[in-house]
């Protein structure tokens, strides 16, 4: 059996959270017909985007239930189940099969303290001994000092560990992750301002958080590459790049405030990011729709 499980162009679905912190569940379900309306794969829940690491077990819990309640077996849904805590990732992991995901995916073991490749084989190799579900590691570029495509040949040996969501911007490498296993190894492009760049090194699809603003422009892309139209998904690449630029200027900072205010701009309530991020202020609101207009996203 393939170990490519996951193709096209995913959001990483933010999480809508009232000011008290709870999930907004209804902008869940809102959020996710309109993706799949607009030509999106599917979703990678309570990452990075998601805040997974700033949310209790519990809320993370409630959010892939919604998120999974929601799209209804329309889309693909990955869950990201790290942790700083070991054993909360493994209960998460549980977590995500029984709640009928795709897919489960993990940043490496705890950022604060170093790990060799034996620990971080073994670390991986527990996780997907907790689920059937394939499993894609996380390469960031908090992993470049490590061998990651060493440390993935390694991993594939495992029945349900598929491959990476590769972040790390090094298409080199990048290219040479996907010779691994005979190219029989998921690879899921990363950085949203170069998803045409993984395409072209072989990349099975994208991940990002700017999809969730700009769908359609991220599928029109994918589609046109796989169509042989390279040069109509570098024009639609760089038109999401200018939408990428506006909202990396927005939010001070915090990316997944402004993508957040983009979405509330286009009429989904997200609410604020994790406190203590909080809310864009009215100014700020008036700036970033500004900005958005004019580079075609609002």
């Amino acid at each position: 059996m393939s170990k490519v499980c996951f193709e096209g162009v995913m959001a990483a679905l933010p999480t809508p959270l009232e000011d008290n912190g709870e999930i907004k569940v209804k902008t869940v379900k809102k959020l996710i017909d309109h993706l799949l309306d607009e030509g999106l794969y599917g979703f990678y829940v309570t990452g990075a985007t998601g805040e997974g690491a700033c949310l209790s077990a519990k809320k993370r819990e409630v959010m892939v239930n919604a998120a999974i309640e929601a799209n209804a077996g329309r889309g693909k849904m990955i869950i990201h189940i790290g942790s700083i805590d070991p054993y909360e990732a493994m209960e998460l992991t549980r977590q995500a099969t029984k709640a009928g995901a795709d897919g489960v995916s993990a940043v490496p073991p705890n950022y604060m303290f170093e790990y060799d490749a034996d620990e971080i084989c073994e670390y991986y190799t527990r996780l997907a001994g907790e689920t059937d579900l394939p499993l894609l590691m996380y390469a960031t570029q908090k992993t470049v000092a490590l061998d990651v495509n060493g440390i993935i040949e390694r991993l594939l040996a495992v029945p349900n560990i598929i491959g990476a969501k590769d972040t790390r911007a090094n298409y080199y490498k990048m290219w040479q992750l996907k010779q691994l296993n005979g190219g029989d190894v998921n690879v899921i492009n990363g950085p949203d301002e170069t998803l045409i760049c993984g395409l072209m090194m072989g990349a099975d699809g994208g991940i990002g958080s700017t999809y969730n603003v700009m769908p359609r422009w991220f599928s029109e892309l994918y589609k046109a590459f796989r169509a042989g139209k390279i040069d109509e998904a570098r024009e639609i690449q760089t038109k999401i790049n200018y939408g990428i630029e506006a909202l990396l200027r927005l939010g001070r900072g915090n990316t997944v405030r402004s993508v957040k205010a983009a979405l509330t701009l286009q009429g989904y309530d997200m609410g604020p990011a994790v406190y203590p991020a909080g809310h864009c202020s009215a100014d700020e609101m008036k700036y970033i729709k500004k900005e958005l207009k004019k580079v075609g996203v609002l």
